[in-house]
């Protein structure tokens, strides 16, 4: 067996991106709900991705009281609970995994080979996690705010690495490119794959820090049952 394990990374890969103006829509929401103007509730909002993947902001809650008191809007307590609740709710939207995820993670498992995930990500997505069908089909999850590191730090992979039991020279990586996490794998020796599934070739896709990438790349989750 060449490969003993997968990681994943989640948001383009087991379930889809979202697109900038979705994102921006749902933003927009919370600003009106908050009184706040839209355009600079949003762009504080993006400024905040590190803050809240890192798990400095520990909750929709406090990413919105941060914000909202950088631009000197004052709210109420339902107005802040309406707000995350968009928020949470979009989240909770967004956890559907793709048409041939679930039968990809199952094949997996069933054939021997450890399943891990890790993602950047802010505190709604671990919260809702075990609500979603992905999360019985991974076997170590690593996210980047309740452990205060992203991607492409090498720590964040080697811990996964560490809670599956495999080296990092028989592990296969899937992701998007975001966060420059491809790369990332590579500096410790895991074998990447851009995954770029055609729906979203053409859509304005929420990406941070997409690297360029030149590497293997696949279309399908299906396809990396090609690649062990």
């Amino acid at each position: 067996m060449k490969y003993s394990a997968v990681i994943f990374d989640l948001f383009g890969t087991l379930i889809d991106t979202s697109s900038r103006a979705e994102y921006e829509r749902v933003l927009g929401e919370m600003a009106d709900v908050l009184g706040a103007p839209r355009e600079d509730f949003t762009k504080l909002w993006f400024d905040t991705f590190n803050l809240r993947t890192t798990g400095a902001l520990i909750s929709p809650e406090g990413n919105i009281d941060y914000v909202c008191r950088q631009l000197g809007v004052s709210f109420t307590d339902s107005q802040l609970k309406q707000a995350s609740r968009i928020r949470f709710n979009f989240t909770v939207e967004s956890l559907k995994p793709r048409p041939d995820a679930l039968k990809t993670l199952g094949f997996l498992r069933a054939n021997g080979y450890k399943v891990g995930l890790i993602s950047d990500c802010s505190s709604e997505v671990p919260t809702a996690w075990k609500d979603t069908p992905l999360s019985a089909m991974i076997d170590a999850a690593v996210f980047s705010c309740v452990v205060g590191i992203k991607k492409p730090d090498p720590r964040i992979y080697r811990m996964a690495l560490e809670r599956l039991g495999v080296e990092a020279k028989k592990c296969l990586y899937i992701g998007d490119g975001s966060s420059h996490e491809l790369s990332g794998a590579q500096n410790v020796g895991m074998q990447p794959v851009l995954i770029r599934v055609p729906h979203e070739m053409s859509e304005d896709a929420y990406r941070i820090d997409e690297e360029e990438w030149h590497g293997p790349a696949i279309s399908s989750l299906s396809e990396v049952l090609d690649l062990l």
